[in-house]
């Protein structure tokens, strides 16, 4: 695979109740992600997003302070990945970004993300 046909993006992850796995490195016994429902989910990770492309506060900061993902020790950055390595939503997602874009909620088997495209 080409280096042309990767993206790179960042992401932040809102588990909930009806995620794959209900564990993160915020909530290792997966307390409240079992109490969290994909709604409420939704609604944090909308709020999230107004403070950010408001320019409120800048995605990396959000992403280590809310991200379910262990990439939020690295401001959600998931480094670059080609086609076929996301789940097929989030892949979609991030190729129809442009670079600097932030997404809308994309739903996939882990929860409730934004992404950011950053190459």
């Amino acid at each position: 695979m080409s280096k042309s046909s990767q993206v790179r993006a960042s992401h932040i992850l809102i588990k909930h109740q009806g995620s794959r796995r209900k564990a993160s490195w915020r909530d290792p016994e997966g307390l409240t992600i079992m109490n969290t429902t994909r709604d409420t989910a939704v609604s944090q990770l909308k709020a999230l997003r107004e403070d950010i492309v408001t320019g409120k506060a800048k995605f990396e900061d959000v992403a280590s302070r809310y991200s379910d993902c262990s990439s939020a020790k690295r401001g959600g950055d998931l480094g670059p990945f080609g086609r076929g390595q996301m789940q097929k939503p989030f892949e979609e997602a991030t190729y129809a970004l442009k670079v600097g874009e932030t997404s809308d909620i994309v739903d996939t088997d882990s929860g409730v993300h934004i992404i950011m495209r950053t190459g």
